[in-house]
């Protein structure tokens, strides 16, 4: 099994079978990104999307998605957090 030291985690993990977003950036994840880190994106991603309602037809909201995901995965940009005044529901 191969592993990367991942920028999510901050240690190394089982890496990602391929890349799962298109280009040099899906190239950089599937080379600096868990499974797992992966994993925690997509969840992200989801809050992010009902939080914000954006459409994934909508480029603009990709474009803003994509900026949430460089944040997220490696610390670029002013994006990555939480959405601002995401508060989780009390169970």
């Amino acid at each position: 099994m191969q592993t990367v030291n991942c920028t999510v985690l901050g240690h190394e993990a089982p890496a990602l079978a391929e890349a799962p977003y298109p280009g040099p950036i899906g190239q950089r994840i599937l080379e600096t990104v868990s499974a797992e880190g992966w994993g925690k994106w997509l969840e992200r991603q989801v809050l992010i999307i009902n939080e914000n309602q954006l459409s994934s037809a909508d480029p603009q909201a990709v474009e803003l998605l994509e900026q949430h995901m460089l944040g997220f995965l490696f610390k670029e940009g002013d994006l990555g957090g939480l959405p601002s005044g995401f508060a989780p529901r009390k169970k």
